[in-house]
């Protein structure tokens, strides 16, 4: 296999090997955190579980990659990346130690969150860094290959990790701490793993100007509003972009629902309840894989922004008949379909941005849709605190859902017709 073979060609770099290993180790206990910290706020026995709470576990993992990552390379370019790796993981399985410590005396849920928000927060650096360390650990021929390759094998770590965290918690009969001291484990592993690699090897070059981190910050806040401003005169653009942003809006509120059915509807315990979240998690999965497989086929057909219409439109009319039942099979299906829609959507959204925006404002306008990703998902979670009742049964809330589907549908169609109508009314040469 392709794949196979490629990888085989990068791990004959030693120092690719040792930057790899701190990645795998890193995300493997971001996907253990991350699943300690949605049980506990969703499946703890002593937690009754409410959309507020949710929306607080996803504020606290979701907002620091959006808030602090247009900042994060300012201080990256200033510290040395290895110790980035070795201080920012270190600092991460000191916070999960004291996360398990708060576990155990059952302190203030705020103390709680106040703790994973730090951890998440620190993440954002790592990650980000070890992006930037890989054109000093693979030669420039096979730099394009790193970057598919790295990051995916990093979301295989993540989800393996979150599979690991499953099964040990099962097995110590519940017990978040155990978890949360596994991925503390992890964390530290990654830290003295990074120590193999040489300290000035992954930069930044000491010998660089580096302007005041004031100056810098204030640059970068200034480059993001020239990325909004020069986004504004690129419309295309910016209706996919508001599309995209109410399709995830709408994903996330159902996704609150169905964390909410599966924790009181649809199970008598615990472990069912996993269960359940675990096969609409694959559903839903799987609808992303078939997105990446219909849509090159599907935007050939009709046009980026008419397949986020047929995207839309689909799921305006099969979310309500999937889901007004409530009950599990009709709710994986729609799992499957609203994966689909959403990835296909953001595939279309992805493709407009960069073929409708300068190379020059590509980087900030990607970091605004960042920003609307992310916040439009919490958003949403805030939202499903005031419609959802207490075991997630919303009639209110699928009908409102459908009705954002149908919006951006017509809306979709609207800005192809008056495209389609302007190419036709202008003046050929």
């Amino acid at each position: 296999m392709p794949v196979v073979r490629d990888l085989g060609v990068l791990l004959h770099f030693r120092n690719f090997r040792r930057l790899l290993a701190v990645r795998l180790l890193s995300q493997s206990a971001d996907g253990v955190y991350q699943v300690a910290l949605a049980t506990y706020v969703v499946f703890s026995p002593e937690n009754q579980t409410t959309p507020g709470a949710i929306a607080s576990a996803m504020a606290v993992l979701l907002l620091p990659y959006s808030l602090i990552g247009p900042f994060a390379g300012v201080l990256l370019d200033r510290w040395p990346r290895r110790q980035v790796f070795l201080y920012g993981n270190l600092l991460r399985a000191a916070l999960a130690c004291c996360t398990a410590l708060l576990l155990l005396r059952s302190a203030p849920e705020w103390l709680f969150y106040a703790s994973a928000l730090c951890v998440t927060a620190v993440n954002r650096f790592v990650l980000a860094g070890l992006s930037a360390a890989l054109p000093r650990v693979v030669d420039t021929d096979r730099l394009v290959i790193a970057n598919s390759l790295s990051p995916t094998a990093g979301t295989l770590a993540a989800t393996a990790g979150a599979g690991l965290a499953l099964a040990l918690r099962l097995l110590t009969d519940g017990s978040d701490t155990a978890v949360v001291l596994l991925g503390a484990v992890l964390y530290l592993l990654s830290a003295l793993t990074s120590l193999a690699l040489p300290r000035a090897l992954l930069g930044p070059d000491p010998g660089r100007h580096h302007v005041r981190v004031r100056e810098a910050l204030a640059v970068t806040a200034q480059g993001l509003a020239a990325g909004l401003r020069h986004l504004a005169e690129r419309k295309d653009a910016a209706r996919a972009l508001a599309a995209m942003t109410v399709i995830r809006f709408c994903y996330g509120a159902l996704t609150v629902m169905v964390l909410m059915l599966c924790r009181y509807a649809w199970s008598d315990s615990e472990s069912d309840g996993l269960a359940l979240l675990g096969l609409a998690l694959g559903a839903s999965a799987a609808g992303y894989f078939a997105a990446a497989v219909l849509t090159p086929w599907t935007v050939g057909r009709f046009g980026r922004f008419g397949w986020t219409a047929v995207c839309a439109g689909s799921a305006a009319l099969l979310e309500p008949a999937l889901g007004l039942s409530f009950t599990p099979a009709p709710m994986l299906a729609a799992a499957f379909v609203l994966g689909l829609v959403t990835q296909g959507a953001k595939i279309a959204t992805d493709t407009e941005v960069q073929t409708s925006v300068d190379d020059s404002f590509r980087g900030r306008v990607f970091s605004l849709y960042d920003v609307l990703f992310n916040v439009s998902f919490v958003a949403a979670a805030a939202m499903s605190t005031l419609a959802l009742p207490a075991d997630g049964r919303s009639t209110v809330l699928v009908l409102t859902v459908a009705a954002l589907y149908a919006t951006v549908c017509v809306a979709m169609l609207r800005w192809t017709r008056a495209d389609r109508t302007s190419h036709q009314a202008r003046p050929t040469d």
